[in-house]
């Protein structure tokens, strides 16, 4: 999987374009994010020493001060910890307006700063799960910006002590698994931000209808790396599914299981069959439902999936398994048409992604955003 379509790894793509090219510049990382926060752990905004500016730390509120902490940064390349609140009435503080608490961590990057950048890379195109241990606050002889980097082969570069490297590589390899970063203490130790950056999750869509066009335009937008099969090459084009990221002619089943074999379909796989066709989807289904996944659905009428379930269970799917079967696929939200039906599937596989209740925000009370607990290793506690 060497795609790099998703919007976190673009930005390290252009941090990397930056770097490779000798031009230094500024990265502002949110490192902590705490109640209605408008972005969270790890949002990038880059800003180049010509004034351009990519990504966003707050979705507005605080960009224009940040910018110039990046700027000064890049002059001086010293390392800038800045903590935005909800603002007062004051017109000239800066704050969030929405609400919450983020902690930004402002650092100069280029060759000299971070040479760790181009094994980052490397891996990430190699299809890899990399995660980025910086130092945010000085401590002793440890300066702010110094770089762990934690992968499959190993790790590069310190955070200025031993025995924090082994801890916070362990924590990262825990934090990858969840897909998910956070800012972590030891002890006496700094505070060291990990922020794990792991390859776009796979949609697996089955069957070239219109309705999997809207899909896969929905899961590109969703960040994943959208797959389109069909056994019928007259339907599965490039033509007709423009932001797929690969169109496959083999039948779901066989083309599910060669992907298996080769390990690729992951614990954040989606799979959705769309076929309409039983001799299709039954036993794509029940391949699936073997497997660990994130979601799988299936569309078609309520006519339909009770009688894909009994041809399931006379197939030997337990009742367990046909329990995480999303038939028919979607939440209802009163659309019919591709798009809709396409944002109704996509809403559902949110849900299951963060286990949520799917009720109207206007209705609810309490925090908006929940975060799970970070996981603690060793003697590293979340901070």
């Amino acid at each position: 999987m060497n795609d790099m379509r998703s919007p976190v790894n673009d930005m390290w793509e252009r941090l990397h374009r930056l770097w490779a090219a000798g031009t230094p510049c500024g990265l502002a990382t949110v490192v902590s994010a705490y109640g209605s926060a408008p972005r969270q752990p790890g949002a990038l905004m880059i800003c180049a020493s010509d004034g351009t500016v990519t990504g966003s730390v707050s979705g507005g509120c605080v960009e224009g001060a940040v910018y110039d902490l990046a700027q000064q940064a890049i002059r001086d390349g010293v390392p800038v910890l800045e903590r935005y609140a909800v603002s007062d009435n004051d017109a000239g503080a800066i704050g969030l307006t929405c609400g919450g608490t983020i902690e930004v961590l402002v650092e100069r990057v280029d060759r000299q700063s971070f040479p760790e950048l181009g094994l980052v890379m490397e891996r990430l195109r190699a299809g890899d799960a990399v995660a980025v241990a910086t130092v945010v606050e000085p401590h002793g002889s440890v300066p702010a910006g110094t770089h762990l980097v934690y992968c499959s082969n190993g790790t590069t570069g310190s955070t200025g002590d031993a025995i924090l490297d082994a801890e916070v590589a362990e924590t990262a390899r825990h934090l990858l698994t969840q897909r998910r970063s956070h800012t972590l203490r030891a002890g006496t130790a700094p505070r060291v931000f990990v922020n794990c950056l792991a390859p776009p999750p796979r949609m697996m869509v089955y069957g070239a209808t219109e309705f999997a066009s809207a899909l896969t335009r929905q899961g590109a937008l969703l960040g994943y790396r959208v797959t389109v099969c069909d056994a019928r090459p007259v339907f599965i084009t490039p033509e007709r599914f423009p932001d797929a990221d690969e169109v496959v002619v083999d039948w779901p089943h066989r083309h599910l299981a060669a992907e298996a074999a080769a390990g690729r379909p992951g614990p954040g796989t989606v799979v959705v069959s769309l076929t309409h066709d039983p001799k299709f989807d039954v036993p794509l289904l029940q391949a699936a439902l073997q497997m660990d996944l994130a979601y799988v659905g299936a569309l078609g009428s309520r006519r339909t999936a009770g009688q894909r379930k009994a041809s399931l269970r006379a197939a030997g799917v337990r009742d367990d398994q046909l329990a995480r079967l999303c038939s028919p696929a979607g939440l209802d939200l009163g659309g019919a048409e591709p798009a809709e039906t396409a944002l109704s599937i996509a809403a559902e596989i949110l849900l299951h992604l963060h286990v949520s209740t799917g009720a109207r925000l206007s209705e609810t009370e309490g925090a908006i955003h929940r975060l799970a607990p970070a996981p603690v290793v060793s003697q590293v506690a979340a901070g």
